[in-house]
C-alpha cells in the first residue's frame, strides 16, 4: 500500500503546530499587554516614518526654498518625533520584558511541578543536569520565540510598512526597484531552515553534557581529589566544550550564510535606486528632498526587512529548546497524582507483604513471592547479602515503585488503594546516605513536619542526641550545613536525619543501614537516637552490622529476593544456618580488628 504524504499535523512538535500552541496557550493570556505593546510599536513606526519624511522636507527648505524659518520649524518637529519614538520604544520594551519574565517563571514552575510528579524510577534513568538544561534553556527559548513573533509583527513589520509608505509617496518606481532583492533572498533562506534545526538540537544536548560533567565533578569533588582525577575531569569537560564550540561555529556559519548574499542583493537595489534617483534629479528636475527622504526610508527599511527574512531561521533555532521543555511537561506522569484515593487509616500499623514479586527490569526478578509480617510496635530486621532485595522492600513500602504481583498491606489496607501522600505521612525514613538541603540545621530538621515550632525542633534534636553538638556551633541551629551537608560529619548528619524523622512523629519507621557508614563512637550515638525513634513504633530496619539488631523482635534473612530464615537472634544462632554464618563471620572480623587496635 502506498504511503500517504506526511501531513503537517502529524508531528505535535512541528514548527507550525508548536508556534500556534505557544501563542494560544501562553501568549494569549497577555493579550491586553501585547495590545498596548503593539500600539506603542505603531507609534514608533509612525514617528520613524514621520521623521524620515520631514528630513526630506528640510532638504527642500534648505536647497530649494532657502527658508531658514521653515528649516527651524521642521527641525523642531524632527526632535519631537524622535523623542516620541524613544518613549514608544521604551514602553513596548518594558512591557514585553515583563511578559517574558512572567512566561519564563510559569514554564519553570510547570517543569518543576511535573518533575515532582515523577517516580524514583524516572530519575534513575536520567541525569539531573538534563532537567536543569531544559528548565533554563528551554523556558528561555519559549520567551525568546514569542518575543521574536511579537517584534516581527509589531516592530519590524509596522516599521517596514511605514517606510514603504514613505518610499511610495516619494517615488513609486523607485520603490519597485528597491524590492528586487526580496524573491531570491526568500528562496535561499528556505534551504537553511532544516540545517539549523539539527544544529540547534546538537547545541542543546552538548550544553547539557557540559552541565552534567560540571555537576558531577563538583558534587564528587572529594572523590576527584582523592583519586587525582582532576586531569580526567578536565579532559572530559574540554571534550564537551570543544564539541559545543565546533557546533556553535558551524551554526554561526550556517545561520549567517545568508548575510553576504542579502547584502549583495541589497547593494544592487541601492545602486539601482541611486542611479534612477540621480537621473530624476538631474534630468527630470525632481526635488532633492524627495530623493533624500526616499533613500533614508529605504536604508531604514533594510534592517527590519532582513530580520523578517531571517525570522524562519531564528524561530526554528528557538523551537528546539521549546520542544525539549514541552516534551517533559507533556509526557504522562510516571507517578500520577492519586489524592482522590482514600487516606490510609491506621489502627495498629501492622505491615504485611503477601506473595510480593517485583523486578526493576523484565526477566531480572528482585523479589520472588516474598511474604512476611512486621508486627505493630515491634522491630523487624532485614539482613543478608547485598543485592538480595532488602532496600527494595522499603522502596515498595514508600511506593517509590509499584508492586507487580502480590500486595503490601498496612492494617489490612492495600497501600496501592490509598493515596501516596497519606501513606508517606505515616512513615519516618532514615537512610544510609542522608540528604541535607542547602540550608541551616533548623530548616533541615523542620522538613520533617510542616509549620514545626522551635520547641518541637529542639525537642526532636534532643531526643536524637543532636542538641549538644548543634549548640556547640557558634550559630547553633542557624549553622549552614553546606551542599549535601558537607559541613557536618557523617554521624551529625545521621542524627539530624533521626531528628527529622522524630519530628514527623510517624507510627512507622523505616531504617536503611542508618549506621553502616559510621565509626564506632558515632554509631553508638546514632544507635541511641534510633532507640528513641523506634519506641512503640512499627519499625523495619535493614542492617549490615548484625550487632545493631540483636534485640530485634524478628530477624528476616533475605537472599535472592526470598526470605530464607526468620526468627529472633538467639533462635537463629542455635539453628546454625545463614544468619549464624553471617554473625560468626562479623564477630571474627570484629575480634581481629579489636586485636589489632589493642596491639597498637
Amino acid at each position: 500500500m502506498a504511503e500517504f504524504p506526511k501531513k503537517i499535523t502529524d508531528d505535535p512538535y512541528g514548527a507550525a503546530i508548536l508556534i500556534r500552541r505557544l501563542v494560544v496557550e501562553q501568549g494569549l493570556g497577555y493579550w491586553r499587554q501585547y495590545l498596548a505593546a503593539f500600539a506603542l510599536m505603531g507609534v514608533v513606526a509612525a514617528a520613524s516614518a514621520g521623521a524620515t519624511y520631514v528630513l526630506g522636507q528640510v532638504i527642500n527648505q534648505a536647497y530649494v526654498n532657502k527658508n531658514v524659518a521653515g528649516i527651524a520649524t521642521l527641525s523642531g518637529v524632527t526632535v519631537l518625533l524622535l523623542f516620541v519614538k524613544g518613549i514608544g520604544t521604551y514602553g513596548h520594551t518594558v512591557i514585553l520584558s515583563k511578559i517574558s519574565n512572567a512566561i519564563l517563571a510559569y514554564n519553570q514552575r510547570q517543569l518543576f511541578a511535573k518533575l515532582m510528579n515523577e517516580s524514583v524510577g524516572f530519575f534513575s534513568e536520567r541525569h539531573s543536569s538534563e532537567f536543569l538544561a531544559r528548565m533554563t534553556a528551554g523556558a528561555k527559548s519559549i520567551t525568546d520565540l514569542l518575543n521574536m513573533l511579537i517584534n516581527a509583527i509589531g516592530r519590524d513589520f509596522l516599521v517596514l510598512v511605514a517606510m514603504i509608505a514613505v518610499m511610495v509617496s516619494q517615488d513609486p518606481i523607485l520603490s519597485l526597484i528597491g524590492l528586487v532583492a526580496v524573491p531570491p533572498a526568500m528562496l535561499m533562506l528556505r534551504k537553511l531552515v532544516k540545517r539549523i534545526k539539527g544544529l540547534a538540537h546538537t547545541q542543546f544536548t552538548g550544553t547539557a553534557s557540559i552541565m552534567e560533567t560540571m555537576q558531577e565533578s563538583l558534587q564528587g569533588i572529594r572523590t576527584v581529589k582523592a583519586f587525582t582525577l582532576e586531569g580526567a575531569m578536565q579532559k572530559r569537560i574540554d571534550g564537551n566544550i570543544a564539541a559545543v564550540e565546533r557546533n556553535a561555529n558551524k551554526m554561526a556559519r550556517v545561520s549567517n550564510r545568508s548575510n553576504p548574499l542579502m547584502e549583495m542583493l541589497g547593494g544592487f537595489a541601492v545602486a539601482g535606486c541611486l542611479m534612477y534617483a540621480g537621473y530624476s534629479v538631474v534630468a527630470l528636475n525632481a526635488t532633492p528632498g524627495a530623493f533624500f527622504s526616499f533613500m533614508t526610508a529605504f536604508l531604514m527599511a533594510t534592517e527590519p526587512a532582513k530580520r523578517l527574512a531571517r525570522l524562519n531561521i531564528d524561530l526554528n533555532s528557538q523551537l528546539v529548546g521549546a520542544r525539549m521543555l514541552l516534551e517533559v511537561i507533556d509526557s504522562p506522569a510516571t507517578e500520577k497524582a492519586d489524592d482522590d484515593k482514600p487516606a490510609l487509616k491506621l489502627s495498629d500499623a501492622r505491615i504485611e507483604f503477601k506473595d510480593v514479586s517485583f523486578a526493576y527490569r523484565t526477566d531480572e526478578p528482585v523479589l520472588n513471592r516474598m511474604s512476611f509480617v512486621a508486627e505493630p510496635g515491634k522491630m523487624t530486621a532485614l539482613v543478608g547479602p547485598s543485592g538480595g532485595g532488602k532496600s527494595t522492600v522499603l522502596a515498595l513500602l514508600l511506593r517509590f515503585y509499584e508492586v507487580k504481583d502480590g500486595a503490601v498491606l498496612i492494617d489490612d489496607q492495600p497501600i496501592s488503594d490509598v493515596s501516596r501522600r497519606s501513606l508517606r505521612h505515616q512513615i519516618g525514613y532514615v537512610g544510609q546516605d542522608v540528604y541535607m538541603f542547602r540550608d541551616n540545621i533548623r530548616a533541615n530538621i523542620a522538613f520533617g513536619k510542616e509549620n514545626a515550632t522551635e520547641e518541637e525542633i529542639v525537642e526532636a534534636a534532643k531526643a536524637a542526641c543532636a542538641h549538644d553538638f548543634i549548640m556547640a556551633f557558634p550559630l547553633g541551629y542557624d549553622t549552614p550545613v553546606g551542599e549535601h551537608g558537607t559541613q557536618l560529619s557523617g554521624g551529625q548528619r545521621q542524627r539530624i536525619a533521626v531528628a527529622r524523622a522524630l519530628l514527623r512523629n510517624a507510627p512507622i519507621i523505616l531504617l536503611d543501614e542508618a549506621t553502616a557508614a559510621l565509626d564506632s563512637e558515632s554509631e553508638k550515638q546514632v544507635q541511641e537516637a534510633i532507640e528513641h525513634l523506634c519506641q512503640n513504633r512499627t519499625t523495619i530496619v535493614i542492617a549490615h552490622r548484625l550487632h545493631t539488631i540483636m534485640h530485634a523482635d524478628a530477624i528476616l534473612v533475605v537472599e535472592g529476593g526470598e526470605i530464607v530464615e526468620r526468627g529472633r537472634h538467639e533462635e537463629l544462632l542455635r539453628r546454625g544456618g545463614r544468619y549464624a554464618s553471617f554473625f560468626r563471620l562479623q564477630q571474627r572480623d570484629t575480634g581481629y580488628l579489636a586485636e589489632i587496635s589493642a596491639a597498637e
